[in-house]
């Protein structure tokens, strides 16, 4: 398997990391969609949101408590963030290991295109 989240996760790619827990890391994206763009990705790879299941407690509990502390770390947990996770090539997902995309920084318009 070569997934791009798991080399960074293992180390053997660069990152800036923003948060790190035991089941999540949270990186800055190189492809900015916003002055704040943070990926969100659980440890363990899963190609998408369809894989956590209730088994994945401790996961989805640090994913949960990742994206509030990096809102607060970032100064957007205040005025507002746009929090998303594609599945599938149809919804946008280049790369397939879950993570979400944590965006704020600025007024972001609806596009639902």
């Amino acid at each position: 398997m070569d997934c791009v989240f798991c080399r960074i996760i293992n180390g053997e790619l660069p990152s800036k990391k923003i948060y790190e827990s035991e089941h999540v890391l949270a990186f800055e994206d190189i492809q900015k969609a916003a002055p704040i763009h943070v990926l969100i990705v659980p440890k363990r790879h899963m190609e998408s949101i369809m894989e956590l299941s209730e088994n994945d407690v401790e996961t989805l509990s640090e994913l949960q408590k990742a994206i509030k502390q990096i809102a607060e770390l970032t100064g957007v947990a205040t005025n507002g963030f746009r929090l998303v996770s594609n599945k599938g090539t149809a919804a946008g997902q280049t790369v397939f290991h879950l993570h979400f995309h944590l965006l704020g920084g600025r007024d972001l318009e609806l596009t639902l295109a």
